[in-house]
């Protein structure tokens, strides 16, 4: 059974919301000290994370570049801000998809179920490599002359494309396509974070200059 973490400081819109997750056999729960968001997420180790971006004490941001720092379970955010930069801002901090507040229900739960078939059905174990980078889909582990950094699930994604088509040019409406499976629709600005946030990672272990972009084209290794 999968457990659902709700960050949520509207008592009756957490309470809701964990009786129908529940009802879709769901193990749920819910934060009780906003303090200590971080710490309550150890203990529990839930498989997603529902998290609201306005928060007692820290907002939804903080507590997800928190929980980056260790682990790459899936944050759905949800939210009533509709806006663009609310939006890219919670992905470029780590967030995996994003809900506008007032939702349907039934539409989250079906966001929750696609997100949690990309992280825990991921692929199965193998390793890619290029150029001397060596990639392993099973750890989301990135090598490189010694060095070693974790990837996030979708950062994985996008790597993983790229090098099962290296030396070629991968369209962005291909890379689109392959990171969110058409669960939901995608705009440039959330491929050009989720792009750019890998780039940096890469480069904190010597990988430069690792994905070219194709101007009007897409993306190659």
């Amino acid at each position: 059974m999968y457990k659902v973490m709700i960050v949520e400081d509207d008592y009756i819109i957490a309470s809701k919301l964990k009786e129908f997750l529940m009802s879709w056999n769901y193990d749920v729960c819910l934060i009780q000290d906003f303090s200590n968001v971080y710490n309550e997420f150890i203990q529990e180790n839930p498989h997603i994370v529902l998290m609201d971006i306005s928060l007692p004490f820290f907002n939804g941001y903080y507590w997800t570049q928190k929980i980056r720092e260790t682990s790459n379970c899936p944050i759905l955010f949800i939210s009533s801000a509709s806006d663009n930069m609310n939006m890219v801002m919670a992905l470029d901090q780590g967030g995996d998809d994003y809900v506008i507040k007032p939702f349907d229900l039934q539409i989250l739960a079906y966001r929750i179920k696609a997100l949690l078939r990309r992280c825990y059905d991921f692929s199965e174990a193998m390793t890619l490599e290029h150029k001397g980078v060596l990639f392993s889909v099973d750890s989301l582990e990135v090598s490189y002359q010694g060095q070693t950094i974790e990837l996030t699930k979708n950062e994985a994604r996008i790597l993983t494309c790229l090098l099962e088509h290296k030396n070629k040019v991968v369209k962005r409406e291909e890379l689109m396509e392959y990171l969110w499976k058409t669960d939901f629709y995608v705009d440039e600005n959330t491929l050009n974070v989720n792009v750019n946030r890998l780039r940096k990672k890469l480069e904190k272990i010597g990988i430069v200059d690792f994905i070219s972009t194709k101007k009007g084209l897409g993306y190659s290794i």
